[in-house]
């Protein structure tokens, strides 16, 4: 199946490693030009390398709960590119902290950095003529999983979001649609910190698979990357959980 991605315009926050980079590789590798961006310099660089071997790739070192940053880049990716078809918003502040400071790096960095990116790239996304969004949510956000965190909490407030805005432009042509992973494994990612560090919690969510493993980064790009594409142009403001089954929730 031709997802239509050829050519396509695409700009990925937190691109240079485990989901994002799953998404920029396949997204690259389906013809489209890729822009992406995350704190870490190098690692910005030596993804945006081995990114270019397959097409074109650009990349910044941007912290995108500094709007005035986040925004000036996007502007610029889309000069370069010659315009923004697809967003994807990845950034996460990730969980554990359930304090202040907790709520702080959730709303800056998932809330705020996913709504100020969308901001910016909203006068491209419009021209396009078909722009699209994939907002990076979680089934954490949609079922119990770990007690209350402000890691849930603030990506349930992306989904409604994500909902509300895709019946808000979808007369402008703009999709918006919300992707939420349950248990990714990557090597040096959060479960795999867990799995050496806290082996209780890593085994009894690992027995919860149906499918007796864990997801991998590469299976959510290709849900992403469907979602983003023309193929599923008749598709918005649906939040696609990609779990192997690991939410227990009937969805209606």
């Amino acid at each position: 199946m031709d997802l239509g991605l050829k050519g396509k315009k695409v700009v990925i926050t937190g691109g240079s490693k485990g989901i994002g980079r799953a998404i920029a590789n396949l997204m690259i590798s389906e013809g489209a030009d890729v822009a992406i961006c995350a704190r870490n310099g190098e690692e910005v660089d030596a993804a945006v390398a081995e990114l270019s071997q397959s097409g074109k790739a650009i990349g910044s070192a941007v912290d995108v709960a500094d709007k005035a940053a986040l925004q000036g880049w996007i502007a610029s990716a889309a000069e370069e590119l010659g315009g923004i078809d697809i967003l994807v918003p990845n950034v996460s502040a990730g969980g554990g902290q359930m304090d202040e400071n907790g709520w702080r790096a959730n709303l800056e960095v998932d809330v705020l950095g996913t709504t100020n990116a969308i901001e910016a790239a909203m006068p491209s996304l419009q021209a396009s003529g078909a722009g699209s969004i994939v907002v990076i949510a979680t089934t954490a956000a949609v079922e119990d999983f770990l007690g209350p965190q402000t890691y849930n909490a603030m990506k349930a407030a992306l989904i409604v979001h994500s909902q509300g805005l895709a019946q808000a432009l979808a007369g402008s042509g703009v999709r918006v649609n919300a992707v939420s992973p349950g248990p990714i494994f990557i090597e040096g990612g959060a479960w795999d910190f867990i799995k050496n560090n806290m082996a209780d919690i890593y085994n009894s969510t690992l027995a919860g698979q149906p499918m007796g493993r864990m997801g991998s980064a590469e299976e959510v790009a290709n849900a992403v990357a469907f979602l983003a594409s023309p193929a599923a142009s008749w598709v918005t403001g649906v939040n696609l959980v990609v779990d192997g089954g690991f939410t227990k929730r009937v969805q209606l």
